[in-house]
């Protein structure tokens, strides 16, 4: 195919050979002089149309001939490149011999030497001031008449000049040398002005030189420049390409270098340049597809690189062309993108081409016909190029050469974006570009918005292949849900490596977001996708029934709930994180997206959800119940593994409601009340099954009894569920309660935000108040089975308490292993919470033996052992003051003590009871009397002084008084009188003034409890009947024991009161003893003194 292009193909694009030819050589510059400009193109045009490959191929043998320039990396003779050039044109034999011949009688071109003197470096100086004013001189030496001169730099070492000359070359190329002269320019001055320079001269040279030009001056009046060195260049040397190097300057006599010129030298000719641009696009293109065919090249591979004799001959051609390099760039351009179109070039060829033509291409520096053969050429490139963009996927991201190539295909449409298009030419004709959504008025020259419509396409083509390699197996919700999941991953993960690998590249390269245009059109497509299939799908959900905490179903036999729930919600994840990714890619353009609002497709299956997660949550507690081995965690806490596998499911369930993070608020607050409704119902459901895992541990049986023990177990089982609660209210707070109420009270106002809060929690606290209920339920049935135990001895106690027996031990330790266990296990909240349910039971344990052994009219002595076992049962725990807090149990324990006392102290007791209350007396309707009274070692001295206000007993309203001192108790004081004052007659304010010295044993001075009792009555005529006023108690303890006069210690004034009250414990203890004489008259007496 490439050789019938090559013999189809002639300048003009397919003129045929017959054409009369007009001229056999290529046409000078000099031949167009002082000719119009339309007459020149037309004649040119002519020349061009007429030139045929044969012609071509002349014009390449006549170059061969005439070979200008050495090539430095290789050399090729003559032979091998007519043999090159004849393969290459495909010309036969005979005529390669005919048109060899015309070639040889030509006339030698007539060629250029372009020389740039660019810049100089390490002059040596050769004025007195250390420095040089240098110039250059350069010429051929055939022709050293014709000399050429740089300008002058003053004062310098290192002058830069980069001014250009043409050298005409006359003779011989292999024979002629190149020249360049750096001289010292010294200009004509007088010795008065060289001594003015004396102050410039640097060191002893610098003044030996000043001296001799002085001299000089001053004897010939001469002023000569000075050479500083010479290069010399064979033209031989000079690639045909041209060069750029740096030379030594020498001097004769002198061994060390004189510094180093920068030249750049390269060939040119005369020729017409549309003619030699036409004929070097010519010649490139068949030398190209020659080279192509000869390779074998793979597509996108070749960038550039001819062999060596392709290389020499477009080296030749351009040389003797005075083709420049701009010219060539446009040339290769043109070629390059025409022959790409049916055999890939390398990007990288085009870039590097643009990266030479822009700069001319920006500044107008080139012709129209080039500007538009240029803009033709781009124009058949570019389909290329997008079609890489649009098939991007195809390649691995993983290989160099890929990115390479992507890189380079942006380089070539930022630079053509760079660029002006020409007037009205359509650079994306939609004939090429169907899939374009240019829909503006006249050509579309938009490189950008060409470039994001291959992205879409690109994309488009990617999604159209995902859905048809992953069809759904069936029409079934489930597997159109998984179908959503699959296809909305692999369009994530095409994002991903978008913007992992493509992104940032488009963007430093042609400032286009690529990741964000592929987000776009992702989103519209798979908002289009995903809504109708889930709303639909959300609509038919029905409501879950459980049947058991292993099944559930939702009345559809044909659908398992759990399995599309689940897959409805791996759905919803999968469209959040896609839609997540638009903060970061779009974030001005974010809130306009469809799928910004996907959580309100979702909204019907979000029920279903709580209920499914609910669901496994319970599943899991059961799981984990089970499995629990009730061992602790390790030996820092007191707690086994089901607690901490429970809060884990827990934080399971807040992982769920953070991967929701639901965005409305309404919703939000709805949704959060049901979890923290159900995490609550999780907790009591653990309670349940910790309290079930636990039920029947610790029955023994041994060889007396059938007993209950406290185990570690039943100890954990507890400190499980109390563990869970006190994480249950901080859980509940995580899971972002606080931040829902904020918003509400944003949205809607603060009182309504405090009505959601108090709502929360009241679930919260109530769920709490249920767990904590069964926590002490749990620990009432540890107590309750303990009960029976602590019951026996008590009643043993009370029957056995001063014998030896072995059952008390046994029962005791018992007890205090059971409590020792329950101390050591269980933490201090729930050990305390224990203890006050044994005082509970203990109370009414007590309360009920009491009562049955009162009606058997048990002895004092039995009450009091049993309250002797009681004490003794309150040693065994821990902390036996905690005991001080439980009011029942201390009433208790005092009735056991008031019934175990014998009748004369449970008599006592009763007038301590009644001297209690009376001393809280503040005004008493029966009187008052005042009294001194002391201890003086063991004798109690007793002033009664007075009475007042005492109330009326006679008829005429006053009353005839007298005080009577008792000692209490009296069968502790027997032998002792019970002193009397005088009466006084008709008067409530009797003046007694009576003292009484009372002489006490040392035994009754330390009687802690002895009381005074003054009694006051009211003498009848014959003293057979007194009358009961009232009476009053005075302690031992708070009478003073002092050495001081009676006189001078305070009055102590007494209130008189009467007994009132039957329900006194210590009266109630007495009535119990029916058949207790010394009771029964003590009773007599007090209902007497109450009835008085």
């Amino acid at each position: 195919m490439l050789r019938a292009a090559v013999s189809e193909c002639n300048l003009n694009g397919g003129v045929p050979r017959t054409m009369p030819r007009v001229r056999r050589r290529s046409l000078t510059r000099n031949q167009f002089r002082g000719i119009k400009k339309e007459e020149l193109q037309r004649r040119t045009s002519m020349y061009l149309a007429s030139m045929t490959i044969d012609e071509l191929y002349a014009e390449i043998l006549y170059e061969i001939l005439h070979n200008v320039g050495c090539d430095v990396n290789y050399e090729i003779g003559q032979t091998a490149l007519f043999s090159y050039a004849q393969d290459a044109f495909k010309i036969a034999n005979d005529k390669h011999r005919r048109l060899l011949e015309m070639a040889e009688k030509k006339e030698a071109p007539e060629l250029l030497l372009n020389v740039e003197v660019i810049e100089a470096k390490d002059l040596k100086p050769k004025d007195s001031n250390g420095l040089s004013d240098p110039f250059v001189t350069l010429f051929l030496t055939s022709n050293n008449s014709h000399r050429y001169n740089t300008s002058v730099k003053t004062m310098t070492l290192s002058p830069v000049w980069e001014e250009h000359f043409a050298l005409p070359i006359t003779s011989s190329i292999n024979d002629d040398t190149l020249c360049l002269e750096v001289w010292d320019f010294d200009p004509a001055e007088s010795v008065k002005e060289k001594l003015g320079k004396i102050f410039e001269v640097k060191g002893v040279k610098g003044m030996r030189k000043l001296v001799k030009e002085i001299a000089v001056t001053a004897t010939t009046g001469q002023h000569e420049n000075e050479l500083i060195g010479r290069a010399k260049i064979p033209l031989n040397t000079i690639p045909a390409s041209g060069m750029t190097m740096w030379y030594s300057l020498d001097k004769k006599n002198k061994v060390n270098r004189q510094g180093v010129l920068k030249v750049r030298i390269s060939y040119s000719s005369e020729k017409n340049n549309q003619v030699a641009e036409q004929e070097h696009r010519h010649v490139l293109r068949i030398i190209l597809l020659h080279e192509l065919e000869m390779s074998k090249v793979a597509p996108y591979w070749w960038c550039g690189t001819f062999s060596p004799q392709g290389e020499q001959l477009l080296t030749q051609h351009i040389a003797q062309s005075g083709l420049n390099p701009t010219e060539v760039a446009l040339c290769q351009w043109s070629v390059f993108a025409g022959i790409h179109q049916n055999h890939q070039l390398s990007f990288t060829l085009f870039s590097n081409l643009l990266d030479k033509l822009i700069k001319p291409l920006q500044s107008n520096s080139v012709s129209e016909e080039d500007l538009k053969l240029f803009w033709e050429a781009t124009k058949k490139l570019l389909p290329s190029c997008f079609s890489i963009i649009r098939k991007i996927r195809k390649k691995s991201t993983s290989e160099k050469a890929t990115m390479k190539q992507v890189t380079e295909v942006l380089k070539i449409l930022n630079y053509i974006n760079s660029l002006e298009p020409l007037p009205n030419f359509d650079l994306f004709p939609s004939t090429i570009y169907p899939w374009i959504t240019y829909h503006g008025e006249g050509n579309n020259c938009n490189v950008p918005a060409t470039l994001n419509d291959a992205v879409a396409q690109g994309a488009s083509d990617w999604l159209n292949h995902i859905l048809e390699n992953n069809k759904r197996p069936d029409e079934t919700e489930i597997s159109r849900l998984q179908n959503l999941i699959q296809i909305i991953q692999l369009v994530r993960s095409d994002l991903q490596k978008a913007i992992e690998f493509y992104d940032k590249l488009f963007q430093e390269t042609i400032n286009f977001q690529y990741a964000k245009a592929l987000y776009v059109f992702y989103q519209a497509k798979i908002s289009t996708m995903v809504e109708p299939e889930v709303r639909e799908i959300c609509k038919g959900l029905k409501k879950l029934n459980y049947t058991g905490y292993n099944s559930l179903t939702n009345g559809d036999a044909n659908t398992d709930p759990l399995t599309e729930g689940t897959s409805l919600f791996e759905l919803y994840l999968a469209v959040q994180r896609f839609a997540t990714l638009a903060l970061g890619l779009c974030p001005a353009d974010c809130d306009t997206f469809h799928i910004k609002n996907f959580h309100e497709w979702f909204h019907g299956g979000v029920a279903q959800w709580l209920d499914i997660a609910v669901y496994k949550a319970l599943q899991r507690i059961e799981k984990a119940v089970e499995l629990d081995k009730l061992v602790h965690v390790d030996n820092t806490v007191k707690y086994s593994s089901s607690a901490v596998d429970t809060l884990t499911i827990f934080y399971q369930v807040k992982v769920f409601w953070q991967q929701l993070n639901w965005p409305d608020v309404e919703g939000y607050y709805t949704f959060i009340a049901k979890i923290i409704d159900d995490i609550c119902r999780c907790c009591v459901f653990y309670a349940d099954k910790m309290s079930a895992r636990v039920d029947g541990m610790g029955d023994v049986q041994d060889i007396y009894e059938k007993k209950f023990e406290v185990t570690n177990e039943w100890c954990l089982a507890i400190n499980n569920i109390d563990y869970v609660r006190e994480t249950l209210e901080p859980f509940t707070r995580d899971l972002g309660m606080e931040e829902v109420i904020q918003k509400i009270s944003k949205l809607k106002s603060p009182v309504e935000a405090q009505r959601c809060q108090h709502t929360l929690e009241n679930v919260i606290a109530n769920a709490i108040d249920t767990v904590r209920n069964k926590i002490i339920e749990l620990l009432e049935i540890v107590v309750a089975k303990m009960a029976p135990a602590m019951k026996r001895l008590l009643i043993e106690g009370a029957e056995l308490c001063n014998q030896d027996s072995n059952s008390i031990d046994r029962l005791m330790m018992y007890v205090d292993n059971n409590l020792s266990t329950l101390h050591r296990e269980l933490n201090e909240e729930n050990f305390n919470r224990t203890l006050e349910i044994v005082w509970d039971m203990l109370s009414k344990t007590l309360c009920e033996i009491i009562q049955s052994n009162l009606d058997k009219r048990r002895p004092p002595s039995f009450f009091d052992n049993l309250r002797k076992t009681l004490n003794l049962m309150l040693g065994s725990f821990k902390n036996p003051a905690d005991c001080d807090n439980c009011n029942d149990l201390k009433r208790t324990e005092q009735i056991l003590r008031i019934h175990g006392l014998e009748t004369a102290d449970l008599i006592h007791q009763v007038h301590l009871d009644m001297a209690d209350h009376f001393n809280k007396i503040k005004d008493s309707p029966y009187g008052e009397i005042s009294v001194r009274c002391k201890f003086e070692g063991n004798t109690l001295a007793v002033e009664v002084m007075n009475a007042r206000n005492l109330m009326a007993m006679d008829s005429n309203g006053s009353c005839d008084a007298f005080i009577r001192v008792h000692l209490l108790p009296e069968h502790k004081f027997s032998e002792h009188d019970k002193p009397k004052t005088k009466t006084h007659n008709k008067t409530q304010f009797p003046l007694f003034d009576e003292k009484f010295v009372l002489k006490l044993s040392p035994e009754q001075r330390q009687i802690e409890d002895a009381l005074l009792l003054f009694s006051v009555k009211d003498k009848d005529l014959l003293g057979y009947n007194n009358q009961y006023i009232g009476e009053a108690f005075l302690d031992f303890k708070s009478i003073e024991d002092t050495t001081l006069p009676l006189t001078s210690l305070p009055q102590i004034h007494l209130q008189l009161s009467r007994p009132k009250d039957l329900t006194l414990d210590s009266v109630k203890a007495l009535e119990y003893r029916q058949g207790d004489k010394q009771a029964k008259e003590f009773l007599k007496k007090f209902k007497q003194r109450m009835g008085s």
